[in-house]
């Protein structure tokens, strides 16, 4: 897995949860933390699309524009000329 950035997360865990995180990172040859990454990577692959907290944001905002998507540059330079010409 290609990451640019990770951050810390301290995690606690059972200890048969442990002990059999440890026995399997052996085995793999991967560390504890490469197995729990993976194992979020599952969980966030099986969560059904609609549930995922993104799609809050869709329809958000209503911009009237049936266009927005393909068409959003034009209608930001448009935007952006109208502002510089109304000194905002």
């Amino acid at each position: 897995m290609t990451t640019l950035s990770k951050k810390a997360l301290q995690v606690y865990l059972r200890q048969d949860q442990l002990e059999a995180l440890r026995a399997l990172a052996k085995k793999e040859k991967v560390s504890i933390a490469e197995l729990v990454r993976q194992g979020v990577d599952r969980l966030l692959a099986e969560t059904p699309i609609e549930d995922d907290p993104l799609w809050d944001l869709v329809n958000l905002g209503e911009s009237g524009a049936g266009d927005l998507a393909a068409e959003h540059d034009r209608y930001l330079a448009e935007l952006e000329r109208s502002d510089s010409r109304h000194g905002a």
